[in-house]
């Protein structure tokens, strides 16, 4: 096995919002860290999590076969985070995926941990959900001992389900859309651990599909429910029907809108793990309740004014 000061990972989208919990795990293995991503002065901020020479940034766009293949020279493993919500889905999830996996491959790294969606598949009616099955596809034929990793909904400080759920309910009510659909919550930190685990053990992990869930299956109303408990906050829940939904969903395409086209296809099915899937029990870790730890962060809300609207943007600590 390589002494782990010798291991170096490489990891797309390092500074997002799962990336910077990824590098902070990787980090206290004490392997060094190589974040790709656009542009790599937005990621800058993850540099005090590591020691002096333990983390490096390169500038790669995952559709530029040239770039991947530089940021991965001479790693013994490979995290792709990249995703988009909206836009390029073909070129971010297929082509992106494929250019990472082949870029692995070619640079001999012994793993690769490709980060999909519970609800990946080529079938789906969502660009979101058949470009994700294309892009495993792709990721399999390239690099067949690849590790798969299928998260639910991802919540976390920086998250942008919760933050923005315990901002909107300020308003008078608070319409919920898809009430009834069914999701399984996973935090950001047991999320992150399973990738690094993903990427530092691929004798164990390598080649498997993974869905990772939380320990909770919310409806999207008792997910309003519990955000609204976290952060002190009470208003009234108006459920959105269906057909004014999918209405509203047509508008997608304008500057603001609140839900896309896209989206709403993707809400036509519950976003819980299969049965049977291996998850984060695979791992060793004991899934994080979102009650549990989601007052740490909205309980801001609480007081509204200033502290309301303030952006949180900052690594989360022990």
């Amino acid at each position: 096995m390589i002494e782990p000061a010798q291991q170096l990972v490489t990891i797309f989208g390092g500074g997002g919002f799962v990336g910077r919990y990824v590098c902070e795990m990787l980090l206290r293995t004490g392997v060094r860290v190589r974040i790709a991503c656009r542009d790599p002065r937005r990621a800058y901020f993850i540099r005090p999590l590591g020691q002096v020479g333990q983390v490096g940034f390169a500038r790669a766009d995952v559709t530029d076969p040239a770039s991947v293949a530089e940021a991965v020279d001479g790693c013994s493993a490979v995290v792709n985070l990249c995703g988009v919500l909206k836009g390029a889905f073909h070129g971010v999830h297929v082509t992106g995926a494929k250019n990472v996996a082949e870029a692995a491959r070619d640079a001999g790294a012994e793993a690769l941990v490709q980060v999909s969606a519970i609800g990946a598949d080529p079938a789906s009616e969502a660009n979101y959900g058949k470009s994700k099955g294309e892009g495993e596809l792709a990721v399999r034929r390239a690099f067949p001992g690849a590790t798969i990793i299928r998260p639910s909904l991802v919540f976390g400080p920086e998250d942008q389900i919760t933050n923005r759920l315990a901002g909107l309910a300020r308003l008078p009510f608070l319409p919920v859309i898809a009430a009834q659909r069914r999701f399984q919550p996973v935090y950001v930190r047991d999320l992150a651990q399973a990738i690094a685990k993903a990427a530092l053990e691929p004798e164990r992990y390598g080649g498997k599909t993974f869905d990772i869930g939380g320990p909770q299956a919310l409806s999207m109303r008792e997910l309003h429910v519990a955000v609204l408990e976290a952060s002190g906050q009470r208003t009234d829940l108006v459920d959105m029907p269906d057909f004014m939904a999918s209405l509203l969903s047509r508008f997608g395409w304008l500057p603001f809108a609140p839900l896309t086209r896209d989206q709403w296809l993707m809400l036509q099915s519950d976003n819980v793990p299969a049965r049977g899937a291996p998850g984060l029990a695979a791992f060793g870790i004991e899934p994080t309740p979102l009650g549990a730890v989601a007052h740490d962060w909205l309980g801001r809300f609480k007081y509204g004014g200033r502290f309301a609207g303030r952006r949180v943007n900052l690594t989360a600590t022990s």
